[in-house]
């Protein structure tokens, strides 16, 4: 059934298979490599283009007013510029110029004033004075845990 020639077929067979398919994998592995990096390169191309595109751009000074109307607000000499404010959100003003200071949702005051307010708020408090509903005599209230008596005392029970 086996003759020697097979047998050597098969040796020759399997130690060709040993020596290509290291070979075989590195070569696809790179293949893979390089596709990636073809496609990073044609997004980098792609994308170069548009930078390329939007500079030339800003060669044009038509398109230099625009970007500075729309980004900045400016307006050309001569003209009137109009701002449409919301009602709801813009601050009343008092007779004298001053601005009427009401308790207000925090909608008309940046995020940053709310919270300086809040530390000025916890920088009055008074932290040695006893909180009100504490009790002075040490006993809890009911849902508070009781505490640890201090060095030196003996608990009471």
């Amino acid at each position: 059934m086996f003759t020697v020639r097979a047998m050597v077929f098969s040796l020759v067979v399997l130690v060709a298979f040993v020596l290509v398919y290291p070979t075989l994998g590195s070569y696809l592995a790179t293949r893979t490599e390089v596709e990636q990096l073809r496609a990073a390169r044609d997004a980098a191309r792609a994308q170069n283009a548009d930078l390329e595109a939007d500079l030339q751009r800003w060669d044009d000074d038509a398109y230099v007013v625009a970007q500075a109307r729309e980004r900045l607000s400016f307006v050309m000499p001569g003209e009137t510029a109009f701002r449409v404010v919301d009602p709801e959100v813009v601050v009343d003003t008092a007779p004298d110029g001053a601005p009427v200071v009401e308790p207000s949702d925090g909608a008309t005051r940046p995020w940053y004033a709310t919270v300086w307010e809040s530390v000025e708020m916890a920088g009055d408090l008074d932290v040695d004075a006893e909180a009100p509903g504490d009790p002075a005599d040490g006993s809890t209230t009911p849902g508070t845990p009781p505490t640890a008596p201090g060095p030196g005392t003996e608990p009471t029970g």
